[in-house]
C-alpha cells in the first residue's frame, strides 16, 4: 500500500505565497514522477507542474514563473512553491505519483486526498 499524503493548503490573499508538500509512504522502491494538479469549482482536473526523478519539470503555462516544484527523492516528498497567487488560483490541489515501483514489482499510480487553497481578500 502506499499513501500520498499532502500539507499546506489554506486561505491567502491575492499576491501572497503559499507552499504546498506531498509525502508518499508505505512500500516504495522508487517513483519515477511526482506532479501536482488542481481542480477548480466546475473545471476538469488539470496539470499544474511535474517533476521527474532525474528533476526535469515541466509546468502548466499559466503558472510559469510563478511556481516551482522541486522534490526529494530520498524521502519521497514533492513540494509546490506557489507565488502572486491569483484568484484564478483558487482550487483543490492533488498530489499525484507516477510510476511507483514496489519491491514486489507492482508499478502504482496514487493519488493524495487534495487540499484547498482559495485565495481571496
Amino acid at each position: 500500500q502506499v499513501q500520498l499524503v499532502e500539507s499546506g493548503g489554506g486561505l491567502v490573499q491575492p499576491g501572497g505565497s503559499l507552499r504546498l508538500s506531498c509525502a508518499a509512504s508505505g512500500n516504495i522502491v522508487r517513483i519515477k514522477n511526482m506532479a501536482w494538479y488542481r481542480q477548480a469549482p466546475g473545471k476538469q482536473r488539470e496539470l499544474v507542474a511535474a517533476i521527474t526523478s532525474g528533476r526535469i519539470t515541466n509546468y502548466a503555462d499559466d503558472v510559469k514563473g510563478r511556481v516551482a516544484i522541486s522534490r526529494d527523492n530520498a524521502k519521497n516528498t514533492v513540494s509546490l512553491q506557489m507565488n502572486s497567487l491569483k484568484p484564478e488560483d483558487t482550487a483543490v490541489y492533488y498530489c499525484n505519483a507516477d510510476r511507483i515501483v514496489t519491491p514486489s514489482g507492482s508499478v502504482l499510480n496514487n493519488w493524495g486526498q487534495g487540499t484547498q487553497v482559495p485565495v481571496s481578500s
